[in-house]
């Protein structure tokens, strides 16, 4: 059934510029959505979509849940802003403590920003003041890893390695940043299960640079646990352990991206969880929220924080931003985290990964698909350059299952 959504004509597309799209492409041939619930989106002919990558990595819940939706409403009516620099609001306060429960051990304070790419500004610039406040101001190297994605901030661009997220900004990008290489190994590792046998070695790379640099002058490493916009790479057997233990050797930060990975993606809360690995910082969004309102926020260490607690009283980090912890968000993160909890969201992927890693090796041997194709028949997946990255909601059921990947097959056999 359709929706009662207006119809729009192509000049009503026009003012709008659409971020990662070929816009051009795109309003001669819009895909819009006008209705989502549970695991479905709708078109505005009333056609139904399995959205099979949680909106974009971040409706972990499923689409409309009522009890996120009227506490966002509530707090509305109640307290629709608080100023954020030298004030505050309870809910703040309560949406950090939630999230120190689901942490890994010992990260223990929140800072909140209002996306992904601000959280990840925000890591790095605590790194690099966490070393200058304890006397330590030549830290300010930065290294990030080749096919990372750390959003499109000027810091996460500089620390990212994608090259087409990189290359306009090149000649304005951070100076003083270095990257590990990736541990895609697609030779030694393809249709290998769980995490690949081959590659932990690539994190001596970072010793390569720090005898190079000097570990006085390194401030932070930030990776993703499990690449996510590059393609779904999982990181080789002992590879962030091995990272972990020469950053704690050399007095280097350890920073997890966990924006995608965040929110029982793994089957962990946090995929430092999963694979045992706990960082200095975690940044995190998109699954915060269930994606209803945009936040995301910084996990930090203790020892980080107390750093900054130790001189005089004062303003003791000069960052945040006008809707840091905004209200709606906090209350859309509190209901977030409630259902979660309720639910057991945080940790059912756990039970549903081997089906799943089933219904995937059963497409071995197809050749490549294109994202329109899934789209025109109910499914709607995300496609990065030549990988399919599939991250439905986690209420998923087999049969979305067996529907996705049934999808992909017919798609991938009519090439």
């Amino acid at each position: 059934m359709a929706t009662d959504a207006p119809a729009l004509t192509r000049s009503d597309l026009e003012a709008l510029w659409l971020p990662f799209t070929a816009n051009r492409q795109f309003k001669a041939a819009p895909r819009l959505l006008t209705r989502a619930s549970g695991m479905y989106y709708w078109t505005p002919e009333g056609r139904q979509i399995l959205d099979a990558v949680a909106g974009l990595w971040c409706v972990n819940a499923g689409h409309g849940r009522r009890e996120i939706t009227q506490a966002v409403a509530s707090q509305l009516e109640t307290l629709d802003f608080a100023p954020t620099f030298q004030m505050a609001h309870p809910a703040a306060f309560q949406l950090a403590n939630e999230l120190v429960k689901i942490a890994p051990s010992g990260l223990d304070h929140a800072f909140f920003t209002n996306s992904g790419s601000e959280a990840v500004d925000t890591a790095l610039k605590i790194a690099v003041a966490f070393h200058r406040v304890r006397g330590e101001g030549t830290r300010t190297r930065l290294i990030g890893r080749e096919r990372a994605y750390h959003g499109v901030g000027f810091g996460g661009i500089s620390v990212g390695g994608m090259t087409s997220n990189r290359k306009t900004w090149s000649a304005v990008l951070l100076p003083g940043v270095d990257h590990l290489p990736h541990t895609h190994d697609l030779a030694r590792n393809a249709f290998s299960r769980g995490a690949p046998q081959h590659g932990a070695q690539s994190a001596d790379e970072l010793e390569r640079l720090v005898a190079l640099h000097d570990a006085s002058n390194i401030a932070a490493v930030i990776v993703e646990p499990i690449a996510g916009s590059t393609g779904v790479l999982i990181p080789p057997r002992g590879y962030l352990e091995r990272l972990r233990e020469i950053c704690d050797r050399h007095g280097i930060l350890l920073i997890f991206d966990e924006v995608i990975t965040g929110f029982g993606r793994t089957g962990s809360a946090f995929a430092a969880q999963e694979f045992g690995v706990t960082p200095d910082m975690i940044t995190l969004a998109k699954g915060l929220t269930n994606g209803c309102v945009p936040m995301g926020g910084v996990l930090v260490s203790k020892a980080v924080y107390e750093a900054f607690m130790q001189g005089p009283d004062g303003i003791e980090l000069f960052h945040g931003y006008t809707y840091s912890a905004h209200p709606a968000a906090c209350a859309g993160g509190l209901a977030t985290l409630a259902l979660y909890q309720r639910e057991g969201l945080l940790t059912r992927a756990a039970s549903l990964a081997k089906y799943w890693e089933e219904a995937a090796h059963a497409l071995r041997g197809l050749p490549h698909e294109v994202f329109k194709r899934c789209f025109d028949r109910g499914v709607l997946v995300r496609q990065t350059g030549e990988v399919i990255a599939l991250s439905p909601p986690l209420i998923v059921e087999k049969t979305h299952i067996d529907q996705i990947f049934g999808t992909l097959s017919e798609v991938l056999r009519a090439q």
